[in-house]
């Protein structure tokens, strides 16, 4: 049965909304369950989902990632739909490292598509699994910070918390 959870954070509470099978919907920095089912597409929105407290393995990956572990939320299944060449960006997003952001041309370019940085633009508008697709960790070219969802100020807050992490052996860890 699809289901939402809302859960405290440093940065403000976060739902999350999954499907039947745990896979994100949607996620975000609010509490606005209604304004986050919106952001789900049509043919995957749920027209009830339960209340819960807990997501398991989604809330247990946005208290590893408040805490300095981003590994568990890039692992968690999410579920979207779009064209190719968006489902492309957000693959790609995925594979975005904490800690090293990427503008949207380099993103455009990784998913195929040199000439894309719009397409990359508009497919991070378009995200509705933000921190599982970390759309926060693209820029503009020169290093500014572009638009986001949640508000500039926390896209700066993430970019810095993820800075302050540090790489061992290819794994991240606080500083």
């Amino acid at each position: 049965m699809p289901a939402i959870a809302t859960v405290p954070t440093a940065l403000g509470p976060f739902t999350a909304l999954v499907d039947d099978e745990g896979a994100v919907l949607a996620s975000g920095w609010t509490d606005d369950a209604d304004a986050l089912l919106a952001l789900v597409h049509a043919e995957l929105r749920p027209t009830d989902p339960a209340r819960r407290e807990d997501l398991g393995e989604v809330t247990a990956a946005v208290a590893a990632f408040h805490d300095g572990d981003p590994g568990p939320a890039a692992a968690v299944p999410v579920r979207q739909i779009s064209g190719p060449a968006t489902t492309a960006i957000w693959e790609r997003l995925r594979a975005v490292p904490a800690g090293a952001p990427t503008t949207y041309g380099e993103l455009a370019g990784a998913a195929g598509y040199p000439k894309g940085h719009r397409i990359a633009a508009r497919a991070c508008v378009r995200n509705a699994a933000t921190l599982f697709v970390p759309c926060h960790r693209v820029l503009r070219r020169g290093g500014a910070l572009g638009g986001y969802r949640w508000g500039l100020e926390r896209k700066e807050r993430l970019l810095a918390l993820e800075a302050s992490w540090r790489v061992d052996d290819g794994a991240l860890s606080g500083v």
